[in-house]
């Protein structure tokens, strides 16, 4: 009998259009490799650029908030782990499934620090210094801190911010894993592309739903495009992402070489051609996607610190790394022109996703992580003391409050 697993998705995977969507289908391929019976719900609709769950074997349903109807459909399901993915899954149904099958392994895939990217964004935009004091102080700290603890295990995709996790929190490190992209090296990768001189142009992708993308966008059109391209007036900057705002499609200037295209159809054919990714991220978290895909592909990168954290460990970037709007510039103007660089460059992305993003070593640890905890479970709730505090009182607040709005929204629709 195979083992189930039920996925409580904050939104359907769009694997095509976000990060958070590729980590999500790569750890749907892990449990379908290790033989498990998935099922995947959420609150969310089905957008168009979600993928096809069912192609995949994967059981799908629609699921909704403050509906005590989970509670029979989680007990009959009766799941061995459940996944949640981002905290607020966990807030929004954690109680639900520690009432209902008490038994099941429950993991948190945190995605990034969510609280980090929000209180990197606030100080951003108040123009103030980012600190860990901060951080502390914000309530959204306090829930996804609390929703690790309440969980069994808690996937953290950087090593800088399970750093923090051990650090900054004092979290034990029974209760975490770090568990990064996984990439299959055996798949189609840059390796046989385009050489330096058949290379042209500078690229940028990332969807228009998340801020520091955005950001990251104006920040070029306004400041560090300008500069590059009065070096290198024949070059052109393409920017690539669904769900772009209508600010970001009202840059689009053939005349100034800024090209706003929209969702990205072909990742291989736009990284294939494409000499330098810029990545000017000013405030975030986690892993980023679109640098580790410039890496798959052969294509050099120019980010900040913000986003090469907790990427590369001690290998050198595949690339460079600039603060400044015209570091940045010079930076990929330099990287632009110079073959011998650009090659170089290209190598060590190929030896970072090496050393630090193969997937089997990777899946390995995780089933084994997995089983450990399954074989154990009770005694390792029993020495969690702070997580068992916060899912009694979480459990019983959440709880009736939910009952309330459900009990609620029933009168209103009699």
């Amino acid at each position: 009998m195979s083992t189930k697993l039920l996925v409580i998705g904050f939104t359907w995977p769009e694997p095509l259009a976000t990060a958070a969507g590729t980590r999500m289908l790569q750890l749907l391929l892990f449990f379908k490799e290790y033989g498990y019976d998935i099922h995947f719900v959420s609150t969310a609709q089905r957008g168009e650029n979600s993928m096809d769950l069912e192609a995949l074997e994967v059981h799908t349903a629609v699921v909704a908030l403050n509906d005590s109807r989970f509670d029979a459909y989680v007990t009959s399901l009766l799941p061995d782990v459940v996944l949640f993915d981002r905290f607020l899954t966990e807030e929004q149904f954690g109680w639900r499934i520690t009432q209902c099958v008490p038994n099941a392994l429950r993991i948190l895939d945190s995605e990034d620090l969510h609280s980090l990217r929000t209180t990197r964004q606030l100080a951003h935009g108040a123009g103030k210094p980012f600190t860990y004091e901060m951080w502390l102080k914000e309530d959204i700290t306090k829930r996804e801190i609390a929703s690790m603890y309440r969980s069994d295990l808690t996937l953290v995709i950087s090593p800088h911010e399970m750093h923090l996790l051990r650090t900054v929190f004092k979290i034990e490190e029974g209760l975490l894993m770090l568990l990064p992209f996984m990439i299959d090296l055996n798949s189609e990768n840059g390796k046989a592309g385009r050489p330096f001189e058949e290379r042209h142009h500078f690229m940028f992708v990332g969807n228009g739903k998340h801020a520091p993308n955005v950001d990251a966008v104006i920040w070029l059109k306004e400041e560090i495009w300008p500069l590059i391209r009065k070096k290198l007036p024949k070059a052109e900057l393409h920017i690539f992402g669904a769900y772009m705002p209508e600010k970001i499609n009202q840059m689009h200037k053939v005349s100034e070489g800024f090209i706003v295209n929209g969702h990205l159809e072909d990742l291989t054919l736009a990284m294939g051609k494409t000499k330098v990714n810029l990545a000017p991220l000013r405030f975030g978290a986690g892993l980023k996607g679109k640098l580790i895909d410039a890496m798959r592909y052969g294509v050099p990168s120019i980010t900040t610190p913000i986003g090469a954290e907790g990427m590369h460990g001690d290998l050198p970037w595949n690339g460079a790394i600039a603060d400044s709007c015209q570091d940045f510039a010079k930076a990929a103007i330099a990287l632009y022109e110079n073959p011998d660089a650009w090659l170089e460059a290209r190598i060590n992305g190929y030896k970072i996703i090496e050393k630090l993003y193969a997937d089997t070593g990777l899946k390995v640890s995780f089933a084994k992580r997995i089983q450990d905890l399954k074989g154990r479970l009770e005694r390792h709730r029993a020495q969690n003391f702070i997580g068992a505090m916060l899912g009694y009182h979480s459990m019983a607040s959440t709880k009736y409050l939910s009952k309330w709005i459900e009990e609620k929204t029933r009168s209103a629709t009699k």
